[in-house]
């Protein structure tokens, strides 16, 4: 009986936090998206399954979802690869390993507000004052304006660096805890046997050990990028609202649930529930083609 008081002691005031700010507010999304609840999250009509097919239907919407598509092709592969990269680097060197360790991992401590603002208004700055445009200069080139040239779309460069930037370490850090639980035995005997240490090692150890870390990284970049917000919102945004390009699914959402032209709540939470379920179907089919 002590040992049960201690625990809800502990654990009491995480639960009803946790009950109250995360599943009762997706109860109550899930509610609103059979209503017709506008500028109001009380649900006032019911509307069945007509929010939903509204939202599919939308054709801001399905572009928000190709959106997403672009920014998943770009950051998704380029983050695996370039994670693996370091963390077989970093997991070689014997020397100052957790410092290197320590310095790509620090980022992801970075808030994606800050991180935003320092590109959008240091690095890639549209005037000639913004350094990649003072590098341009160097070489005569012109400036080039990155959050808002469309042809060629130059804030993809922009988006994609920023978050590169910001999870690169988190994942780092998990490819290097896959490679320390490989046994050190297995290369030893692929060494007697004449495996290379370079190519063959790789191929035929290491990836085979780190599927299970693979698909976990891979499963948590695509999650992260159907996820997009911060980085898109205050990068491409200005004082007079967000452009009508590169909007992804939370931006649309956020517009159409709190945007100036009226509060649709109903709308909002049937395209929150569309998009849970597509990152839900996109995940458990992932997992099983990868594993297979």
């Amino acid at each position: 009986m002590r040992h049960g008081r201690a625990f809800w002691l502990f654990v009491g005031p995480f639960a009803v936090g946790l009950l109250v700010f995360v599943y009762v507010p997706i109860g109550w999304s899930l509610l609103l998206s059979f209503f017709d609840a506008r500028n109001t999250v009380t649900p006032t009509s019911f509307v069945g399954l007509r929010n939903y097919a509204d939202m599919l239907t939308d054709a801001p919407f399905l572009r928000s979802l190709g959106t997403f598509s672009v920014f998943a092709v770009f950051i998704v592969p380029l983050t695996f690869v370039l994670a693996l990269a370091l963390a077989l680097l970093v997991n070689q060197i014997s020397f100052m390993k957790a410092f290197f360790r320590s310095v790509f991992f620090l980022p992801t401590a970075c808030s994606y507000v800050v991180a935003s603002l320092v590109w959008k208004l240091s690095i890639f700055n549209g005037v000639r004052f913004g350094l990649a445009n003072t590098v341009l200069g160097w070489f005569g080139a012109e400036p080039i304006a990155w959050t808002v040239s469309t042809s060629p779309p130059w804030y993809w460069l922009v988006l994609v660096t920023l978050r590169l930037w910001l999870q690169l370490g988190f994942y780092l850090i998990l490819f290097i805890a896959g490679l320390q639980r490989i046994p050190q035995h297995l290369y030893e005997a692929a060494w007697i046997d004449g495996a290379s240490r370079g190519w063959q090692t790789l191929r035929y150890i290491t990836l085979p050990q780190l599927r299970t870390t693979s698909i976990a990284v891979l499963l948590l970049l695509l999650i992260a990028a159907y996820q997009a917000f911060d980085e898109f919102y205050n990068v491409l945004g200005t004082d007079r609202g967000y452009p009508p390009f590169a909007r992804p699914p939370l931006i649309y959402l956020y517009y159409t649930a709190l945007g100036s032209g009226g509060q649709d709540f109903g709308h909002g939470s049937a395209g929150a529930v569309i998009l849970t379920l597509l990152i839900a179907g996109v995940t458990l089919l992932q997992g099983k083609v990868i594993t297979r």
